[in-house]
């Protein structure tokens, strides 16, 4: 919602300060299609050039993200928390049980309470992997540690591939709003013998490209380039939690510690507190029995 604010606050404050200095928008309302299917067409053809396809698909989900916020909320955590409460549980009481969760989680009873969890493949996975890694008394809490630190790494870096490529384009888009600006000039040139009131408007309409190139970049794409870093840095910390529940277990510390230890590195503004951690598993130790 905030994002929408800003681009609405951003038009508003920009043109109405035009206007209010006396500026007109004819010039710019009869140059806009013109100077944008320049720049614009620009623009998606060189990140087209400059990108595979699985990045391409990433960044049109990224945009998305700027305008719905980060895909994990507080209640996910609460929920992964318990996920994770009842695999080391489980784990140290029956391993023998755990392996059934963990070889087929889509048929897990114990997944499918998480739906949100479970559709996202490359984190149960994570998660499988780890736990199955551990039952195999791979235990080496330092080997574990830096294994699930790379995967983490991996997978930080993969989600910000849409925001590098956004940037980038940001970075483009003054320069291309300079190649418009340029034909624009090209085309004023060749309409020498025009009066001057005319070859004003055209001079002012390849400015226009100028202008576009410069207000795309710094108002609208490199912020939500930002927007998209913040938010899959921000997702970061809710895969985070894995290590820390799973490295804890490791270190034989109690389950009720390991869920503590991860749920105070959770992001402040959607940490659970510690009572509604308390109740949420309370909840489930009434479920099950």
């Amino acid at each position: 919602m905030s994002s929408v604010f800003g681009i609405i606050l951003t038009v508003i404050c920009v043109f109405g300060g035009y206007l209010w200095a006396g500026g007109k928008m004819e010039i710019i309302l009869h140059s806009l299609p013109y100077e944008m299917m320049i720049i614009g067409g620009a623009a998606l053809g060189a990140f087209a050039c400059g990108n595979d396809m699985h990045t391409i698909k990433a960044t049109g989900k990224d945009l998305m993200a700027v305008f719905k916020g980060p895909k994990w909320k507080q209640s996910d955590y609460t929920d992964l928390l318990c996920l994770m409460h009842e695999l080391v549980r489980i784990s140290r009481e029956n391993p023998v049980e755990v392996e059934g969760h963990i070889e087929n989680p889509e048929e897990s009873a114990l997944f499918q309470k998480y739906p949100r969890i479970l559709e996202s493949t490359s984190f149960v996975e994570m998660i499988c992997d780890t736990i199955r890694s551990m039952l195999m008394n791979f235990d080496d809490v330092y080997q574990v540690e830096e294994m699930l630190d790379k995967q983490l790494e991996g997978m930080k870096e993969e989600s910000l591939h849409g925001a590098h490529a956004l940037q980038n384009m940001a970075d483009a888009l003054p320069a291309l709003g300079i190649v418009a600006a340029v034909l624009g000039v090209i085309k004023t040139m060749a309409s020498i013998d025009k009066p001057p009131e005319i070859l004003g408007g055209m001079i002012g309409g390849a400015l226009v490209g100028t202008f576009l190139g410069v207000f795309l970049a710094y108002s609208l794409v490199g912020p939500m380039a930002n927007k998209v870093k913040a938010i899959r840095e921000q997702e970061h910390f809710f895969y985070a939690l894995i290590r820390e529940v799973l490295v804890s277990s490791l270190h034989k510390n109690e389950t009720q510690i390991c869920i503590e230890v991860a749920r105070r590195s959770a992001p402040k503004h959607q940490r659970p507190s510690f009572l509604e951690m308390e109740q949420a598993l309370k909840d489930l130790k009434n479920v099950a029995a």
